[in-house]
């Protein structure tokens, strides 16, 4: 990102890190036109399992006559399913699963082997399975090996999730899309080595060992670091990047790889410090990333194939006439990079190089032309990078987009599919390099409601998945809290992680507002099932009565009339009582019953610098906030659209029981009166008239 939000955390959830291994030997004889070998040995591990999914890898050696095009069949004992897979082609008839060669290991030669892997999904039980077939034919003999099945609750602790071994993660091969796919999912170390000048500029502390301990006990195979190299070198022409520096990045680097994590590192946000300045002044800036990049290279050129470079974040430039002119100017910079990275040997000569798109956009011209470059190139080791955050007005909550619709949905479908069909479906790999919402941050709180968050979030993994694009969550501190290395929304990470390998059923909301006087009536929601199957309502651990508290009809929730008014108890304003829904897969949806008055406002006098409307919210909150003068034209920043931006223009205080209008939403507002509407969500609307002098201000109810 080009812009920083400090961020931190609260809970975890454990991974259970178990190991099942199984061998198969035995003769094979060659059926039909498949060429099988004289002898067999499978080898099934699973490094990495975590509740809901798991990650398996198989090895198969070859011990007798070349094998020349081959199909690996077994049977799950579970009922374990395969999510995704790399160095092969899975497909599954029920519990039977068939993995068939790539283009690139089609052969196996006598006394070799050929590895796979792939993420998997088990409820219940993750048994080994127990017998494979090469082409048609048994591996036979004893066989046999241990069998894990996760505790039924995660590990509380912190200290005690055993590291996962480098030397049975799934290697990466020489094949960009089998890379790529290992790291899937990815989290990102934003705001650290990025921050300006230094490590904790903004507010995050030192990273440790512990930290990338924990993301990987987590789940997550791969971690972006980004890193901000313009403080941190000397003048031209050498450009000497300063010695303390490059060795906090390569001691980060090398905890990270020895976790077992893929890792990817870049140049930030020299992007807009001086790269930007490139088609003006080509000869000054193309000798310092020069310099840069072939210290980087040359640094880490002996590094496993685990780590790998990006060129440039989120590239921009001044100068250029348009978005064409610059794409032409990123072709040259992406050209040089690959060109200069090559020659400095090493792991270099084949390690996976990202390229990203101007802006790093999902805008099809410029997936166009980042894909005419790669064509250009020729080098089988490049990936394509974007970002992701997804439709601007749900993202920062203006001009009315309160909650995950349509068009929210519409636009993350539509960015994906272009990416795809632009990449992936020609054997390029994507890292979506960051995806998160822009204005999530746990010290903005209420933004996005928690509900549509949810919603959001669980569509992300979901379509990233089902398409083949590797995820990198952009993480400044608001999800994983770095001084307690817990997250600090569990029920959020747990959604998102088991987005990784399922879907999770949703609600048409998260909250049944019931209001605090006159009779409590049945209450419906919709569900989102998303494949799954209802399987009832809980509250604290007890099941809900069907029939008496609830019915569903379809996709149609009904709480009746008797449990609305038990949850809701003395209907104090707030949140009374929280059930879930929970399904046949992903987690429960929870649902909060709140009470509430309508909100009440009160006159009030201030100025431009510093008003605020006396709210009283009773049990209510805010959702957004329109202005419009008395002609019905939309008042004040935006003027595009009525609806302003929730905390940049306006923030509710819910301890002080005010609604701040802020400087900036006065900086665009002209003198004379302007009408506020504030929406809340439990669907009351309240409006409220201010009127504008100079720098004086004067408010009072409609």
């Amino acid at each position: 990102m080009s812009e920083h939000n400090v961020r931190q955390v609260r809970r975890r959830i454990g991974l259970v890190a178990a190991v099942a291994a199984l061998t198969v030997t035995g003769g094979l004889t060659v059926t039909g036109n498949a060429q099988a070998a004289a002898g067999c040995r499978v080898t099934y591990t699973v490094p990495s399992q975590w509740p809901g999914g798991f990650t398996a890898d198989v090895t198969v050696a070859n011990l007798g006559s070349p094998v020349n095009g081959w199909e690996l069949t077994w049977t799950f004992p579970s009922g374990q399913r395969v999510t995704q897979a790399w160095n092969a082609t899975v497909t599954a008839a029920g519990a039977r699963q068939t993995a068939k060669n790539m283009s690139y290991n089609a052969t196996i030669s006598t006394d070799a082997s050929v590895s796979f892997g792939f993420n998997g999904a088990w409820t219940g039980a993750n048994t080994a399975p127990t017998s494979f077939a090469l082409n048609g034919v048994t591996c036979g003999g004893s066989g046999g090996g241990p069998t894990s099945t996760p505790p039924p609750s995660p590990s509380p602790s912190v200290s005690r999730s055993p590291s996962p071994s480098p030397s049975t993660s799934p290697s990466p091969s020489d094949d960009a899309m089998a890379t790529v796919a290992a790291m899937q999912p990815g989290w990102g170390l934003g705001n650290t080595f990025d921050a300006i000048p230094d490590e904790t500029s903004w507010g995050n502390p030192p990273v440790t060992q512990a930290l990338l301990h924990q993301v990987r006990s987590q789940g997550y195979r791969s971690i972006r670091m980004p890193v901000t190299w313009s403080n941190h070198h000397g003048p031209a022409p050498d450009y000497t990047i300063d010695a303390a520096w490059l060795s906090r990045i390569r001691q980060v680097v090398d905890w990270a790889l020895a976790e077992d994590l893929y890792v990817l590192i870049n140049l930030h946000h020299d992007s807009w410090q001086w790269l930007n300045a490139y088609p003006g002044d080509r000869t000054t800036v193309l000798n310092r990333y020069t310099a840069l990049w072939t210290q980087i290279a040359t640094t880490f050129r002996d590094h496993s194939s685990r780590l790998l470079f990006e060129s440039i974040n989120e590239p921009q430039f001044t100068g250029t006439a348009s978005d064409a002119q610059s794409d032409q100017v990123l072709d040259e910079l992406n050209t040089a990079f690959v060109r200069l990275v090559r020659p400095t040997g090493g792991n270099n000569t084949d390690r996976v190089l990202v390229l990203p798109t101007l802006h790093t956009s999902s805008e099809q011209a410029r997936l166009d032309a980042l894909s005419a470059t790669i064509s250009r190139l020729q080098d089988d080791h490049i990936a394509a990078t974007v970002h992701f955050y997804g439709w601007w007005p749900f993202s920062v909550n203006i001009a009315g987009g309160t909650r995950y619709d349509a068009n929210v949905e519409q636009d993350l479908v539509d960015g994906f599919n272009r990416v795809r069909d632009t990449f992936v479906a020609r054997g390029i790999p994507v890292v979506v390099g960051e995806w998160a919402l822009l204005s999530y941050d746990y010290t903005r709180p209420g933004i996005i409601e928690r509900g549509e968050l949810l919603k959001f979030f669980e569509a992300v993994g979901y379509h990233a998945r089902s398409r083949g694009l590797t995820t990198v969550l952009w993480d400044a501190g608001s999800f994983l809290n770095r001084n307690d290395l817990q997250w600090r929304d569990p029920g959020l990470f747990a959604l998102m992680k088991a987005s990784w390998t399922t879907r999770s059923a949703t609600a048409s909301s998260d909250r049944i507002y019931v209001p605090r006087t006159g009779a409590v009536t049945a209450e419906t929601l919709t569900l989102d099932l998303h494949g799954t199957s209802f399987q009832g309502l809980w509250q604290n651990g007890s099941r809900l009565t069907e029939g008496a508290d609830y019915t569903v009809s379809g996709t149609t929730l009904t709480l009746t009339a008797a449990a609305m008014a038990r949850l809701a108890g003395n209907r104090a304003p707030g949140v009374n009582a929280t059930v879930e829904a929970r399904f046949s897969a992903g987690v429960p949806w929870q649902i909060s019953v709140v009470s509430y008055d309508p909100p009440t406002q009160s006159a009030a006098t201030g100025t431009t610098g510093a008003f605020a409307v006396p709210t009283r919210f009773n049990g209510d909150e805010l959702a957004t906030m329109e202005a419009k003068y008395t002609d019905g034209s939309p008042a004040g920043p935006a003027n595009w659209t009525p609806y302003k931006e929730f905390w940049t223009h306006f923030q509710p205080d819910y301890a002080a029981n005010t609604i701040i209008l802020k400087p900036e939403f006065f900086a665009e507002v002209d003198d004379g009166p302007v009408t506020l509407t504030f929406h809340f969500w439990s669907g009351t609307q309240v409006t409220y008239r201010i009127v504008r002098s100079g720098d004086t201000v004067t408010g009072s109810p409609a």
